[in-house]
This record gives C-alpha cells, sequence and structure tokens, in this order.
C-alpha cells in the first residue's frame, strides 16, 4: 500500500509537469486518466508522444492560412498595377494625339487657312477632353481606395498636373507672342500714321521722327538714297495707271451715250492759254473721236487735274515749307515715306487713316476730277460724292481705279522731293513745236517719223529733267499746222 501511494504521488508530480509544459494537452490528459488512477506510465509515455504532433498539425493549419493571405493580397497588387500601367498608356496615347492635333493646329495658321483651322482646333479640343476623362477615372479610383493608401489623390493630381504642365506652358508662350505681336502692330499703325502724315504742318517734325524708329522687320529698312532710273520707272508706273482709269471713265462715258465730240471740245478749249497766239483747227481734234483717239484728250484732262501742284511739298494742300527749311532731312523723309507706303494697298491704308495727307489728296483730285453732272450721268446718283466730302472713300470698283491711278502720282511725287537736285517739270504748251528730245507723240505715225507740219494739239502729261541730265519725255497729241 505504501508502495501504491508513494507511485501514485509520483505519477500526479508528473502531470502537473507535463500540464505546466504542455499546456495544450491537458484536456486530453483529464480524458486520458480517470480519477481513480486508472492507467500507468505506459499510457502516460503514449500521451506525451502525440501532443507534439498535434500541435505540429495546429501550427501547419495557422500557417497554411497566412500564406494564403499573402498570396491574395500578392495577386490583388499585381492586378492594381497593370491597371494603373494601362491607365499611364492611354495617358501617354492621349498626349501624343495631343501633340499631333496641335502641330495640325499651327500648319493651319501658315500658310493661313481658315477651314484647316478649324477643324486643328475640333481635334486638339476633343483631345483635351480625352485628358480631363482620364484624370476623372484616375481621381475617382484613389477616392475608391481610401486615397490610394493615404497619398494616393496627392500622388494622381500631382502626376496630371505634370501631364498638363507643359500645355499650360506652351499656352503662356502663346499669350506672350500675343501681346508681342499687339506691340508691334500698334508700333506698324503708328509708324503707318507718320508716313502718311509727315509732310503735315506742325506735326511734320514728330511724324517723322517716328517714321524712322524701328519695329523689328528687316523689310522695312530704308536703302541709303534714291535713283533718278527709280523715277523713270516710278513715271511709267504712272502712265500705265492713267490709261487704266482713263479707258474705265471713257467706256462709262459712252454707256452712258454722252456726246464725245462735244466733250473733247470742252477739254481741247481748257487746254487754251492767254498766251497762245498761233491758230490751231480744232476741227482736226474733234475728228480723232472717229478715229478713237478722244482717249488723248480725256487723259489729258485727267493728267492736269492730278498734277495740279505737283511741285509744291503738298501740293498746296497746305503751307508748309519743311522743304526749304531742312531740306536734307526733308528728302530722308519722303524717301522714307515711299518705300513704306510702295507695298500698301491703298485702299486698305484709306480704311485705316481715311483723312490722312495721301486721303485729303485723294478726295481733292476726285473732286476736281469728276464733277457732279459728270458722276450724276455715269452712275445715276451722287453717293461716291457725298463719302468723299463726309471724309470717306468709297469702295466701288471706279473709285478703286482711281486710287490705283493717285497713289502712283502720290509715289512719284514722294520721289521728286527726295532726289537731289529734284527734277524739273516741263509741259509742251498748244501749238509749240515738235522736238523728238523732250515730246514724244502719243499717235504713232507710218515710218515712225512725225511729218515736219506736226505741232502740238495739246499736252497729254508732263515731262521731267532729272538732275543727271535724263529726260522724261512730255507726251503730246499732234494736229496739221494746217
Amino acid at each position: 500500500m505504501a508502495a501504491k501511494v508513494s507511485n501514485f504521488t509520483d505519477l500526479v508530480q508528473r502531470v502537473a509537469a507535463s500540464c505546466l509544459l504542455h499546456p495544450l494537452g491537458s484536456g486530453r490528459i483529464n480524458g486520458a486518466f480517470s480519477v481513480n488512477g486508472a492507467g500507468d506510465e505506459d499510457d502516460f509515455s503514449e500521451l506525451e508522444l502525440d501532443e507534439p504532433e498535434e500541435e505540429v498539425k495546429e501550427e501547419e493549419e495557422i500557417g497554411g492560412n497566412g500564406g494564403g493571405f499573402r498570396v491574395r493580397e500578392e495577386e490583388g497588387s499585381r492586378k492594381e498595377v497593370m491597371e494603373i500601367e494601362m491607365a499611364m498608356w492611354e495617358v501617354f496615347d492621349a498626349v501624343s494625339a495631343m501633340k499631333r492635333a496641335y502641330a495640325g493646329l499651327q500648319k493651319a495658321h501658315s500658310p493661313w487657312d481658315p477651314e484647316k483651322m478649324r477643324v486643328a482646333d475640333v481635334a486638339v479640343v476633343g483631345e483635351l477632353r480625352k485628358l480631363g476623362v482620364l484624370r476623372e477615372r484616375f481621381r475617382r479610383r484613389c477616392s475608391s481606395l481610401g486615397g490610394y493608401r493615404g497619398g494616393g489623390a496627392m500622388a494622381g493630381g500631382t502626376l496630371m498636373r505634370e501631364v498638363v504642365a507643359p500645355y499650360e506652358a506652351a499656352v503662356d508662350e502663346l499669350k506672350k507672342e500675343v501681346k508681342a505681336k499687339e506691340v508691334e502692330v500698334d508700333n506698324l499703325k503708328e509708324k503707318l500714321s507718320s508716313v502718311v502724315n509727315g509732310s503735315n504742318g506742325h506735326n511734320g517734325k514728330k511724324g517723322r521722327s517716328i517714321s524712322r524708329r524701328k519695329v523689328g522687320c528687316s523689310q522695312l529698312q530704308v536703302v541709303a538714297a534714291p535713283a533718278p532710273d527709280l523715277f523713270e520707272s516710278t513715271m511709267s508706273q504712272v502712265k500705265e495707271a492713267s490709261k487704266s482709269f482713263t479707258s474705265l471713265l471713257f467706256s462709262l462715258m459712252r454707256a452712258a451715250h454722252w456726246d464725245i465730240a462735244a466733250a473733247v471740245h470742252s477739254i481741247e478749249a481748257a487746254t487754251v492759254t492767254a498766251t497762245t497766239t498761233t491758230s490751231i483747227n480744232t476741227s482736226s481734234i474733234v475728228t480723232t473721236t472717229q478715229n478713237g483717239n478722244a482717249k488723248y484728250a480725256l487723259q489729258s484732262y485727267i493728267s492736269s487735274k492730278m498734277f495740279q501742284g505737283f511741285d509744291h511739298e503738298t501740293f498746296y494742300m497746305d503751307g508748309s515749307l519743311s522743304s526749304l527749311l531742312n531740306p536734307d532731312q526733308y528728302r530722308r523723309d519722303c524717301f522714307t515715306q515711299y518705300h513704306d507706303m510702295k507695298a500698301m494697298d491703298p485702299a486698305e491704308l484709306l480704311g485705316i487713316l481715311p483723312t490722312c495727307a495721301f486721303g485729303k489728296f485723294c478726295s481733292n483730285k476726285y473732286l476736281a476730277i469728276v464733277h457732279p453732272k459728270m458722276e450724276e450721268s455715269l452712275f445715276g446718283d451722287l453717293d461716291q460724292r457725298r463719302q468723299v466730302l463726309d471724309g470717306n472713300h468709297p469702295r466701288s470698283e471706279f473709285y478703286s481705279q482711281f486710287l490705283g491711278m493717285a497713289k502712283s502720282v502720290w509715289l512719284l511725287h514722294l520721289l521728286a522731293f527726295s532726289l537731289d537736285p529734284t527734277p524739273s517739270q516741263f509741259e509742251a504748251t498748244r501749238g509749240a513745236e515738235f522736238h523728238p528730245h523732250y515730246m514724244e507723240s502719243v499717235v504713232k505715225f507710218s515710218g515712225a517719223r512725225v511729218p515736219l507740219d506736226q505741232v502740238v494739239g495739246f499736252p497729254v502729261s508732263l515731262g521731267f529733267k532729272l538732275g543727271n541730265g535724263s529726260i522724261i519725255k512730255a507726251r503730246v497729241y499732234l494736229v496739221s499746222r494746217d
């Protein structure tokens, strides 16, 4: 009995020690032994061997569950990366398309093509909308992911700003270019105003100082000095422009059923001066109407009106004496104005500055050439005359032809006062002997030689003698002395 108690006490101690060492096995220990001490050391030994295996299985189950979670997490991360990469590719494609559309918009500006500009503008707006859609999609995704782990929204906004930043910089650069162009346009308008007003009284000095200001355009650089041959070529342009306007006016007179012979009589009588003593048979001039040469009488009338006051620096529109007070500076200013105005369309110029010096010149000459009765008979009203009297310039074909002739005479006048010495003008008088060195007949004779009995019936245009000795012949209409 003492031995059994000793063995039982020893067994209890061993079970207690086992519970302390292996707490998970305590439940099974209680279930494996009865209270009355059934069992022995062998049974307990088997129990102790089984417990580590169960613990290992439980740890493996726990470890297996953790590994599955990590796999699922890695799969989710990989999917997110793929979606982000696809979104980035879409952004890159949209940016590339935006660049192509913007390049098309630039090409449509030079040369200027409004239709291509409209199409390119629609394409640019469409690509910008695509970028906006991608931005909003990225922003919603970041919001759905809880701020993309705390910093996704901020990262997405930074990314979009980086994408849009080059275009914003390009827009800013274009705005700067527009401002620069506006400044250049203002300078050109100021220079244009000085060109056409450079010879106007007290404003002349200020206008000329502005006209010499550079505006950054190489084509506006002025040649050092004019040449006599330039004056001769400009005189040829005056002749052609005068012929063109005369032909138009003559055709309108015929369409209005004018009495051409009476008109020629009136023009011819106007050329007679008080000093003329030679008797000329005027019937020879009237006869020219049947031969189609009455247009020369009309050219004579127009030329006399256009060149009236040519010897004065402003055609006597004011009392300016700048050419006498500072001749060198005035010559340079005239040549500068010649180059600035040479390539201008007179209608566009007068549309901007209708009351400039050139505009006043055109108004005065039109009113001098086209009598109110003439205009009413040709056009049925006096609308063009009223516009001119109001300081405006009509947009009709007739007035456009007149402006072409007026511009050529104005340029010739500027060249004349830019030359040193100024060309001297001369005009053949009625009844004068024909001198082939100074005169040119508008009527062609057989054998290209003028008969000896021919004298000046009336002058058609002025002649000029240049400083280098060159002669621009006066054009005359010859008639027989008898």
